[in-house]
């Protein structure tokens, strides 16, 4: 079996963060005002060094979160534009063959996270959604297998998570990857946690994944 890439990890990487289902990645956009206590509390909420431990070979990447507002779904368009943000926050971790990718989103009130999570999370669309823009957005060397709902630890009252596998070739040889896309509202505060691998590592990595969801959720707002 051959290694993925670093070139197809950064492609994956910016398909997955078009697909994201929480908060703004939706088509009525919500009201953006953000704050100082807002944004704040949106950056302690995502990865940091000290989070993903001393192994050597990270790379960190800050990016701007998306706040377009297109799923690329024409038939999921929740309603957004009663919601208020008030701060959002990106952080992706790389190192060969592991990809962590956490954004928080910090609303103004409680009520709107569980509203948000109503419309969105938990709408029927969003399985045949996430499927659909794989699907679409898959290149030459990328073939996608699956997309379901993924057994993981009810963090909080509001955690919910999917698995995308993905067959990926490269110089004739094939290595299947998985993409978990890990949603979690807790507080003012909704967060995904989008982990990318090869299969072949998958208990070590999921291992990884619950803790780092379990820290990034205690330091939610």
């Amino acid at each position: 079996m051959g290694s993925p890439t670093r070139q197809m990890w950064a492609i994956l990487a910016a398909a997955v963060l078009g697909l994201l289902v929480a908060g703004a990645a939706l088509a009525d956009r919500e009201q953006i005002h953000l704050t100082a206590a807002g944004q704040k509390a949106a950056r302690s909420a995502v990865i940091t060094r000290a989070d993903i431990g001393s192994a050597p070979g990270w790379t960190t990447k800050v990016r701007k979160p998306d706040l377009s507002g297109d799923t690329g779904c024409s038939n999921f368009k929740p309603k957004q534009s009663d919601l208020v943000l008030n701060g959002a926050a990106e952080v992706e971790w790389t190192r060969p063959g592991l990809d962590f990718d956490s954004e928080a989103q910090v609303l103004q009130t409680p009520a709107m996270v569980r509203l948000d999570w109503q419309r969105t999370v938990l709408a029927s669309q969003v399985l045949p959604c996430l499927r659909a823009n794989f699907q679409k957005q898959a290149s030459g060397s990328e073939k996608l297998v699956s997309v379901t709902r993924l057994a993981f630890p009810a963090i909080t009252s509001y955690t919910r998570a999917y698995r995308v596998l993905l067959d990926y070739t490269e110089n004739s040889q094939t290595v299947r990857l998985f993409v978990d896309i890990v949603l979690i509202g807790k507080g003012h505060t909704e967060l995904t946690l989008t982990t990318t691998a090869a299969l072949a590592g998958e208990p070590v990595v999921k291992a990884a994944e619950i803790r780092l969801a379990r820290l990034l959720a205690g330091r939610a707002t």
